[in-house]
């Protein structure tokens, strides 16, 4: 069966009748523009062809009634009236339950539904398993209740759900990608003003995306220090962010910062600057400018803001050997394990595939990666 027919399933199973409705929201993947995000600054994501789908039917009552497949089945529901509180034994309902908590907050009238959730999005890699939920929820709850909210305020409400309801500071990126992603096309968003410019990934090209296994133990607290580190530079500064400084302010007051949070500040600067040059060279189908902007990237991960490990640089340093100058290489997401992502001409995809899995055991014992081969793909979507 494939994923829709699985959903439908479980839908039948748990509500004794056919949903009326699907949707979906795909997860994502970032080429480049590292910890820039919460500095105000660019990043280049692209929808990947994961996602987490939805099959919906519409109720008599002001329930919300959710099951999930990844979670045996298990139902949950609450009432569509605030304060809508946390599920302690369905801890994958809170996202459903922190998307319509915001909704009702900003006033929108939603309607009760059954709902079944499946997801094909790998947890726990930094894809973005649970925006693309948010994501999808909320675009389930609008269309249910017949509410034509954008897909980007879809976006800003998914944000919202996980920074205060879920409780997790992310940024902006990962809904905005999920909503409003685009097939074949990159997302050029910038973090501030949140524009977004959609930069095609030339034909023949092939996301290749290599989940490393390495648990990310410290990622939650290290991303908080990395954020203050940023944050303390800024205010050195007395701008609002690390967007608002050049390379040159930078180095001219190098003397008066110490050494790390010059660091810190010099990723952060140079990576808002990769960034745009990247959407530039992608735009002009230029793979191998791309290549060598990835590179900076991820050494400058690994040196100024030191959230790489070593499985991450070996798996990088051997598809660096098989591709050369033909595409680019980097680790992705909030770092200390987690993904590394290849642009690759799709001619090179197996030979990549087979470096990974004969070479990785000599960074990582006892683990093997996994490798998902993708392509740039549409954002959320009724089906």
């Amino acid at each position: 069966m494939n994923q829709q027919q699985t959903l439908t399933a479980l839908f039948k199973n748990t509500f004794g009748h056919q949903p009326t409705h699907f949707f979906q929201a795909p997860g994502r993947v970032n080429l480049i523009g590292e910890h820039t995000d919460y500095n105000d600054g660019f990043v280049l994501p692209c929808a990947i062809d994961y996602q987490a789908m939805i099959a919906a039917s519409p109720r008599e009552d002001n329930k919300v009634v959710d099951t999930a497949h990844s979670y045996d089945g298990q139902v949950s529901e609450f009432e569509l009236t605030l304060p809508i509180t946390h599920s302690e034994e369905a801890f994958w309902s809170n996202y459903v339950r922190g998307v319509a908590s915001v909704m009702l907050e900003k006033g929108h009238k939603l309607h009760g539904v059954n709902i079944a959730i499946i997801g094909n999005v790998p947890q726990g890699a930094g894809l973005s398993s649970s925006a693309c939920l948010e994501v999808v929820t909320g675009l389930t709850l609008s269309r249910m209740a017949g509410l034509d909210i954008s897909l980007k305020e879809l976006a800003l409400i998914g944000q919202k759900a996980e920074n205060e309801f879920v409780g997790c500071n992310c940024g902006i990126m990962d809904q905005m990608v999920s909503a409003c992603g685009k097939e074949g096309h990159a997302m050029l968003l910038d973090c501030r003003s949140l524009d977004t410019r959609l930069v095609s990934i030339p034909e023949g090209a092939a996301v290749v995306i290599i989940n490393s296994n390495v648990k990310r133990g410290l990622v939650d607290s290290e991303y908080n220090t990395r954020r203050q580190q940023c944050e303390a530079a800024a205010r050195h500064f007395g701008v609002k962010a690390l967007r608002d400084v050049t390379v040159e302010q930078l180095e001219a007051e190098r003397k008066n910062l110490d050494e790390m949070a010059y660091r810190r500040a010099r990723h952060v600067i140079t990576e808002n600057n990769r960034t745009e040059e990247a959407a530039e060279a992608l735009a002009r189908g230029d793979l191998k400018t791309m290549g060598i902007l990835m590179a900076e990237s991820h050494a400058s991960m690994k040196d100024d803001f030191e959230i790489t490990v070593p499985a991450i640089d070996g798996i990088v340093e051997i598809v660096k050997s098989v591709i050369g100058e033909e595409g680019g290489v980097r680790m992705t997401g909030g770092g200390f394990g987690g993904c590394v992502v290849a642009l690759i001409p799709e001619t090179l995809t197996d030979t990549v595939k087979a470096a990974v899995e004969s070479r990785y055991s000599e960074y990582a014992k006892n683990l093997n990666a996994d490798i998902y081969v993708c392509r740039a793909s549409q954002g959320a979507s009724a089906l």
